[in-house]
């Protein structure tokens, strides 16, 4: 293992962290390719950069997905270490798996600009806002996030593209697919109402032809507004001294004729140490450079898996000092041989129709999360959910599966709460926020006791609306009228009674296909602390959207 001395480090990077730099090239989706500001072809040359969060293994996390992070664009120190390993490594782009939108991001995002660095961002995080692919829904809170996430990085200059969900479509878990397409095409809207120019993506597990290739079909049919612009694939298909016919010859056919950009979003297998990294070299050309617009080598920090250490380098314990290992030095290497075609110099747009099937998820999407429909409802129920404790995720699952359970008890039901990416039947609150989709059972259950004031306790979490003069049905069809309307969402406020920000349970970071790492991922935040979504009506998550089971006896509703 090696580093970089000092004086090497700065003078690789000081003119561009510190002289004079032009704006950094915009960059543009034309058909199924990239293209700078000269009409060149762009290809995505990166690496993964999120330090790892803590990841709890067991049989329900089966991914090995963090539950936290520290967010590595809010460290300007760390930032603008890294920039002159970065740009040893020849790199234009950074995949970062999970920021705060909260904090300040000014100096790393200007430290990668000058040195021509681009970031691809996700905008999930760990656990409380990312869409759940055993219970997905597309909610106000799940957007809320995305949103504001997106307005934090709105100013910057060398943001190329945000992704709306990273493997959360799984062979076993297909009914998520119609949420990812209905989250892309509000994300899209929002970002062209803005006049934006950044793309918007998904990154999908590798897996059977036959389940991957019609989801990345599906994400990328119909037309413009709903489609995504950036397919990414986490494939770890390519081991130690392999060759294109023996680990991608398969997978490039299987999108030879896609019709929107796609790159591979996570390389780097370690099952057959050493990592060569010679797959770069397939990728960025002929034939594979029809079809591809270049990869991101995973992983820039340590990445612990079961299969081993996906790391590049080392920082010291006083976040000072980068120590880089064999793996960065045959990267470095493999990286500067590249010189990809800038063939072909134009691309058209071509949406084919999507599928009237397709197997184990609808066509049809849901519609545009409310928040002033939602907050609407939330105003106007009887009884709300006014949580006893801020840490109220332990609870509202419970209190949904009770409140539910109940109802049904006296002939009432939870199906206008409840969604089915399957068959693509998405009740009228589907969309709300778990906040709300319990205000409204709870009300319910308290009107069918006669208002009984003790019937809206629920073990002290909610209160009576005594403003409230309407039953919660009627609520619901006066606030939301149209509840599979499609619109342009707007910045959620701050004090919106919807819900701020999180559906719990996706994949941020890592693969769990192949040889794929299973890391998860985390980052260093500026300050050191970790870097936690922290509104409270942001961390209601899966909890929220657990509708229907036992009753538990762990709580005393009334």
């Amino acid at each position: 293992m090696k580093g970089i001395g000092a004086a090497t480090a700065f003078l690789t990077a000081a003119s561009s962290l510190f002289g004079g730099v032009a704006a950094i090239d915009k960059i543009s989706r034309k058909g199924r390719y990239l293209y700078n500001d000269s009409g060149e072809r762009f290809y995505i040359k990166g690496i993964a950069y999120q330090e790892q969060g803590a990841v709890v293994a067991g049989d329900d996390n089966p991914f090995g997905e963090p539950s936290g992070f520290f967010d590595p664009l809010s460290n300007t120190d760390a930032c603008k270490r890294d920039v002159p390993y970065l740009t040893q490594l020849g790199v234009n782009a950074v995949r970062v798996y999970s920021v705060n939108s909260s904090l300040n991001h000014d100096g790393c995002m200007e430290a990668f600009s000058n040195a021509g660095i681009y970031t691809l961002l996700d905008l999930a995080l760990p656990g409380n806002a990312s869409m759940d692919r055993n219970a997905p829904t597309w909610s106000t809170n799940l957007l809320d996030h995305y949103l504001r996430t997106i307005d934090a990085f709105e100013k910057y200059d060398n943001v190329l593209a945000v992704n709306v969900g990273n493997e959360v479509v799984t062979a076993e878990a297909l009914t998520a697919t119609p949420f990812i397409k209905a989250a892309a095409r509000d994300v899209k809207a929002y970002l062209k109402s803005k006049s934006s120019s950044v793309l918007v993506g998904y990154s999908a597990i590798d897996g059977e032809t036959s389940f991957r290739v019609p989801i990345a079909e599906f994400f990328s049919c119909g037309s413009d507004a709903e489609s995504i612009d950036l397919y990414g694939l986490n494939e770890y298909a390519w081991c130690g001294d392999s060759d294109y016919a023996t680990s991608y010859a398969n997978i490039d056919a299987d999108y030879a004729d896609y019709n929107v950009v796609a790159y591979f979003s996570e390389v780097g297998c370690i099952t057959s140490p050493p990592r060569l990294w010679t797959e770069m070299e397939a990728i960025f050309s002929e034939p594979m450079s029809d079809h591809w617009s270049g990869a991101i080598a995973f992983s820039y920090f340590p990445a612990e898996s079961v299969q081993g250490q996906f790391g590049m380098v080392t920082i010291s314990d006083d976040a000072k000092t980068v120590t880089t290992s064999s793996d960065f030095d045959r990267l470095v290497e493999e990286y500067g041989k590249i010189s990809p075609p800038n063939s072909p110099t134009s691309s058209s747009d071509n949406y084919p129709s999507c599928a009237s099937s397709l197997t184990g998820a609808s066509t049809k999407l849901p519609g545009t999360p409310d928040d002033k429909g939602c907050s609407c409802i939330y105003d106007a129920l009887a009884c709300q959910f006014t949580p006893a404790t801020n840490n109220y995720t332990v609870i509202v699952g419970e209190l949904l599966n009770n409140a539910c359970s109940m109802i049904g008890q006296s002939g009432g039901s939870c199906d206008i709460l409840a969604a089915d990416g399957a068959t693509g039947t998405y009740g009228s609150l589907s969309g709300c926020s778990p906040e709300v989709k319990l205000s409204y059972i709870m009300s319910q259950y308290y009107a069918a006791n006669n208002n009984d004031q003790q019937a809206c306790s629920f073990a002290g979490n909610g209160t009576v609306n005594g403003a409230s003069t309407s039953q919660a049905s009627a609520v619901a069809s006066s606030c939301l009228p149209s509840p599979s309307a499609v619109f342009t969402p707007t910045t959620p406020s701050s004090e919106s009674s919807s819900g701020g920000g999180s559906s719990g349970g996706g994949s941020n970071g890592g693969s769990d296909s192949g040889s794929g790492s299973g890391s998860g991922s985390s980052g260093d935040g500026g300050d050191g602390a970790l870097g936690m979504f922290v509104d409270p009506r942001a961390v209601m998550g899966v909890f929220g959207l657990m509708v229907v089971g036992a009753v538990s006896g762990l709580w005393t509703l009334v």
